[in-house]
């Protein structure tokens, strides 16, 4: 197989990042006869800097050209005061619009080795913590029209629009029941049903699509509820599918409790072309150029790449098992480390785990 993955290491800690995630790529190229072909391309305060905007058409030419896409972070405090048009992130959701991105995929997992960073008790995380949160990311109150802010009777209004097709809604349940299908086979639809006239429907073309899936076990929750229950018993959760801003704060809420996003990956796709792979922590500019960063969420979001975009699960799966390895070994950066463990920098990690592979 032979796959053109754009890397956009983007700003702070990026760059460094990114060089492990090549780096494994071409691992897992050599170990199950893969070619994975890699170029560079620019986007947020790189951009800026260079060609004073956030994203190139350069570099949607070439993501939209590529097979897949793999984005370390962007922005920091050097391009905070620059004009809100054009600061980092525009980059980030422009090149989503432009690849056509409306699923984003969050995956929520508590290494064994890593229970001790859980903010649960022991006994609430009982078997561990493994959730996927699929976010709708291209509708409702985000980008819902009209919206704005006007005066009324004197004083000042502001107002967003909730707003979903069917069409919308539809293709992101598939996805949602997808996804379930190569995990536990759960699916759980989070909306506020018994309040928005949006969630009414959208509850009802979820349970039309549930028909074709006779195979995933489909629940509801209100979005309160939801979010409770993340927290009263995560356990009962497989994959969660809901609109954008629900999603929005659940998938953080899930992160979260895992105690450390630098383990956390991330994958946005589309219908169909390259999908965007990154992990969801930011920039970190404090630590950019220390090799204090920890690089095992970007190279858990090759694995994601690897089996989301290219169907390769076993692939997938070796990634996976070597930084599981590494963590069981004792290897830690310094957001993850504890007592009697072994503190080593972002190339190191990134080597320990090409290594396992």
């Amino acid at each position: 197989m032979i796959k053109n993955i754009v890397i956009m290491p983007g700003d702070g800690i990026g760059p460094e990042i990114m060089a492990q995630a090549e780096m494994i790529l071409t691992k897992v190229g050599e170990k199950f006869g893969h070619t994975f072909k890699t170029s560079q391309a620019l986007i947020g305060g790189a951009a800026i800097d260079a060609h004073n905007t956030p994203l190139p058409e350069a570099t949607v030419a070439a993501c939209q050209a590529s097979d897949a896409v793999l984005l370390g972070a962007v922005g920091g405090p050097k391009w905070d005061g620059i004009e809100k048009s054009i600061r980092p992130e525009r980059g980030l959701l422009a090149i989503r619009k432009a690849l056509g991105l409306f699923a984003n995929l969050r995956p929520a997992k508590l290494f064994e080795e890593l229970k001790q960073a859980c903010y649960l008790r022991p006994d609430i995380i009982g078997q561990g913590l493994d959730v996927m949160v699929v976010r709708e990311l291209t509708g409702g109150a985000y980008f819902g029209a009209p919206r704005g802010e006007e005066v009324r009777d004197g004083e000042r209004v502001a107002y967003n629009n909730m707003i979903y097709s069917e069409s919308e809604i539809r293709r992101i349940a598939k996805v949602g029941f997808e996804v379930a299908r190569k995990r536990r086979k759960k699916l759980c639809s989070v909306d506020k049903a018994n309040v928005l006239d949006v969630s009414q429907l959208w509850r009802a073309v979820v349970l039309e699509v549930a028909k074709d899936y006779p195979d995933v076990e489909l629940s509801h929750l209100y979005v309160d509820n939801a979010a409770m229950q993340l927290v009263r018993d995560p356990g009962q959760f497989d994959v969660i599918v809901t609109e954008n801003l629900f999603g929005d704060i659940l998938s953080d809420e899930a992160g979260v409790i895992t105690g450390s996003i630098g383990m956390l990956p991330s994958a946005s796709l589309g219908a169909g072309g390259p999908g965007l792979y990154e992990p969801i922590h930011g920039s970190a500019p404090d630590i950019a150029g220390l090799d204090k960063a920890n690089p095992l969420a970007t190279i858990l979001s090759v694995a994601m790449m690897l089996d989301y975009q290219f169907s390769l699960t076993a692939e997938a799966k070796a990634v996976e098992a070597a930084v599981t390895k590494v963590l069981k070994d004792g290897f830690r950066t310094g957001d993850i480390m504890e007592q009697g463990k072994r503190l080593v920098g972002c190339a190191e990690m990134g080597r320990l785990v090409a290594e396992r592979l």
